[in-house]
């Protein structure tokens, strides 16, 4: 995080070699440490996502647009992702502040490699990922996907593993066809069910209003979306900035959702790229996972270790800790939830 004067997508596996080329080549770049002490007022906050910027930043975007970030002092900078950019090693080599991550086992892996990264808060509640097919074949239960053909991006296998594995099924039950991102081999018979988040509008549309889609989370396998994460070092020596940073995105997620298709425009202002019709169906969607019956009752990015615990479990059954399951500490903290816990919405 660095004083200023004036205010104003991921990859799964990471490795301790990767974190400290990452490390070094921001040492020689004069980029570490990021804070600077100065008697300025306002404290730069870098993003680094695991995507390109889109939906999935709606409340960061309307927090920034309407001034909240501006009243915290905060003087936020979101930076894209994508397929070549390893986000939790970005973090964790101090060249950005603040990360988010698609889905929470990707902080347990990094944990169990003792990168020192913790989540602090969590964007969706519940996972939007599912299984989409179509009524000619349709999967509506994991024991559905017996005997079918299952299309998956290369990072989904993990998520198909723990499905077929949380029912009881042997893999080999299943075939598994590894595709892109849209969904033509699901409509040309390549394959019989295909993955992909709800909040994929645009791509989901092709499919008709007839698709069956069967949610990850209503067949036990429940991870959270869109975690926040930051370093341990940040989390000891920039609490007050990481605290108002979280309040007011907490205010622009709670606008996004009473109010969104103001949000929407925000977000197509920032982004002009964004197809205003795809993102107000995108967000609606959103919001009903990023809003749920826990928000209600804790408050928007809350979590449940619980939740945690169980993910941790089910990973570590799977054997996908290569040096051994992470304890519950080393993978979130609770601290900032609680230092806000008076101002974030409760809604849901």
């Amino acid at each position: 995080m660095k004083r200023n004067a004036s205010p104003r997508q991921s990859k799964l596996h990471v490795t301790r070699r990767t974190l400290l080329a990452g490390a070094a080549g921001g040492l020689a770049a004069g980029l570490l440490p990021r804070i600077g002490y100065t008697q300025a007022k306002t404290t730069t906050i870098t993003m680094q996502l695991g995507w390109l910027a889109g939906d999935n930043q709606t409340g960061e975007i309307v927090a920034k647009q309407l001034g909240y970030m501006e009243e915290e002092k905060i003087n936020l900078v979101i930076s894209a992702g994508g397929p070549n950019n390893d986000g939790v090693a970005v973090v964790a080599s101090g060249r950005a502040d603040v990360g988010q991550i698609s889905s929470s086992p990707s902080l347990m892996l990094a944990a169990s490699q003792k990168i020192p990264v913790r989540c602090f808060a969590v964007g969706c509640q519940e996972h939007p990922y599912a299984y989409h097919s179509l009524p000619a074949k349709p999967v509506r239960t994991a024991e559905d996907m017996i005997g079918k053909k299952i299309g998956i991006q290369a990072t989904g296998k993990i998520l198909l593993s723990a499905l077929l594995k949380k029912h009881n099924i042997p893999e080999d039950k299943v075939e598994v066809v590894v595709i892109g991102s849209d969904m033509a081999p699901l409509l040309t018979g390549q394959v019989d069910a295909i993955a992909g988040w709800l909040t994929n509008t645009t791509a989901l549309r092709v499919l008709g209003p007839d698709r069956i889609s069967m949610r990850l989370w209503d067949q036990g396998i429940q991870l959270y979306g869109l975690p926040y994460y930051t370093t341990d070092d940040s989390l000891a020596k920039n609490r007050e900035a990481l605290t108002a940073f979280t309040r007011a995105a907490a205010r622009g997620w709670a606008y996004a959702y009473q109010n969104p298709d103001k949000a929407v425009d925000l977000l197509v202002k920032e982004y002009p790229n964004l197809v205003h019709a795809d993102e107000i169906e995108a967000v609606g969607i959103l919001n009903k996972f990023v809003f749920t019956a826990a928000t209600k009752a804790g408050g928007w990015g809350t979590f449940d270790p619980q939740v945690w615990q169980n993910q941790i479990d089910t990973y570590d059954q799977l054997q996908q800790f290569r040096n051994g399951a992470p304890k519950l500490a080393d993978v979130i903290d609770a601290s900032i939830l609680d230092a806000t816990k008076d101002v974030r919405p409760k809604l849901g």
